[in-house]
């Protein structure tokens, strides 16, 4: 892990941590690991956001590269746009589930595809050592770029049988959660034939509907709307955009897992023998519905970008997290919370049975998570600590302490908060919730003494 890049890009409070001075030396460095323009530019619904775009376009333009601005988009849209309009790279400016007083910037390659760790170092080796571009001669310049959102849905539409969702006329609910969908998903429901009832529709940077990270304690009335429209499913994206999390026809809030595992089931039929790259932290349900089509599973570290990096060379047909990150290799391979909800639509159009009748058909998965207020040097003392009570342990990322394949837990620091994460499975609900309830007692334990 780099000393400024966390676990997905750069993020900190604006304008303290993420300072003026510094969006603008970190930005040339970003643009001199690009090498060459043109540069793409986009953000998220922030407050501080088009204040940092200024910043960011006149620092690659001192750089003597050219950029367009894309402005408010999901950065799932500046990433597939990025490469489907031959720009050198993007950069999103955005602290994606993050509060309302953070920012933050998330490089894309010109491939589309989130930079590798690797190019994370040599980005911050050019910072530290301020080995930046200067073009004094000839600055670049900025330019409107109003193509991404209409490159971004007919991108998403060419993955799915379009015909077919329109013929079905279905109900869904948005729960937008003020952040940057709001300006394509709305969009591709209605180009899909689609009835849509939005929740938090406007965009708004300091998230006041249910603030920006969507979790099933944050959705009822995503739920309530489901039920009361008889809406076919209803969806709440976080507020770059880039996640998605569904709640079934019943009104019922899936999580992250869950739903990779029916979209993966669904995909894995009509693409046997695929790859699926996903985290650790992730259901062990997957290697059961991969091994169904002989397809496989490949697990890296938390992060999407150990898992989007991974896919490339795997050319992996799907990947995700278990937060409700989402990612179709044939389309791009990052989290996309609109392609997923496309994809949704395709699965229910295809089989003509609802979201909860495909639920109930799939091997039963039960996993939580929760997390814990501690300092990266607190994190270490309980992952220390565990090593030495436990003898079956994983520390690839963290610590996964492992029963059986079914049963484990997993701690581990965020790379963008001062906590630490728990997460958890088992193959019942109540061994799931005494397992919870002995390691957050344990972790909280090791953190008071």
């Amino acid at each position: 892990m780099g000393k400024l890049f966390g676990t997905n890009g750069i993020r900190g409070v604006f304008p303290d941590e993420l300072s003026l001075e510094f969006i603008s030396d970190m930005v040339s460095s970003i643009a001199t690991y690009f090498k060459k323009g043109p540069i793409l530019v986009g953000y998220d619904g922030r407050d501080s956001s088009p204040l940092v775009a200024k910043v960011v376009c006149s620092a690659i333009n001192c750089c003597g590269f050219d950029c367009g601005l894309a402005g408010l988009v999901p950065t799932p849209a500046l990433e597939y746009s990025t490469k489907a309009l031959g720009y050198s790279g993007g950069i999103m400016i955005t602290a994606s589930h993050n509060p309302p007083q953070y920012n933050g910037l998330k490089p894309a390659a010109k491939d589309g595809v989130e930079v590798s760790r690797e190019d994370e170092l040599i980005i911050e080796d050019i910072y530290f050592g301020k080995k930046w571009i200067r073009n004094s001669k000839k600055f670049g310049k900025t330019r409107t770029e109003s193509r991404v959102v209409r490159t971004y849905l007919d991108g998403i539409k060419s993955q799915v049988n379009a015909n077919k969702i329109k013929s079905k006329k279905f109900k869904v609910a948005l729960d937008l959660g003020n952040g940057a969908q709001a300006v394509a998903a709305p969009d591709l429901c209605k180009e899909l034939g689609c009835t849509v009832f939005l929740i938090n529709e406007k965009v708004d940077g300091k998230f006041p509907g249910r603030g920006s990270e969507p979790t099933p304690s944050n959705l009822q009335k995503l739920s309530l709307k489901v039920i009361e429209k008889k809406a076919d499913f209803g969806v709440a994206f976080d507020g770059d955009g880039d996640r998605s999390i569904f709640c079934d026809n019943h009104g019922k809030i899936l999580t992250g897992d869950k739903s990779a595992l029916l979209l993966t089931n669904y995909l894995l039929e009509k693409n046997p023998k695929s790859k699926i790259v996903t985290c650790l932290n992730s259901s062990s349900v997957i290697e059961a519905i991969a091994s169904k089509t002989n397809s496989k599973v490949i697990r890296t570290k938390v992060g999407s970008v150990e898992v989007s990096r991974k896919m490339v060379p795997e050319k992996a047909l799907v990947g995700f997290e278990e937060n409700g990150g989402f990612m179709y290799g044939k389309h791009n391979q990052v989290r996309d919370g609109a392609m997923t909800l496309a994809l949704a639509l395709d699965l229910i159009a295809d089989s003509g049975k609802a979201m909860s009748e495909q639920m109930s058909a799939l091997p039963p998965s039960y996993t939580t998570k929760d997390k814990v207020a501690c300092s990266k040097k607190e994190a270490e003392k309980i992952i220390s600590q565990l090593k030495k009570e436990h003898k079956n342990y994983d520390t690839t990322d963290g610590i996964k302490l492992i029963f059986d394949e079914k049963n484990w837990i997993m701690i581990r620091p965020s790379g963008t908060e001062p906590i630490a994460r728990i997460y958890a499975e088992a193959d019942s609900e109540e061994k799931l919730g005494n397992l919870m309830s002995k390691y957050t007692k344990k972790v909280n334990s090791i953190l008071d003494r």
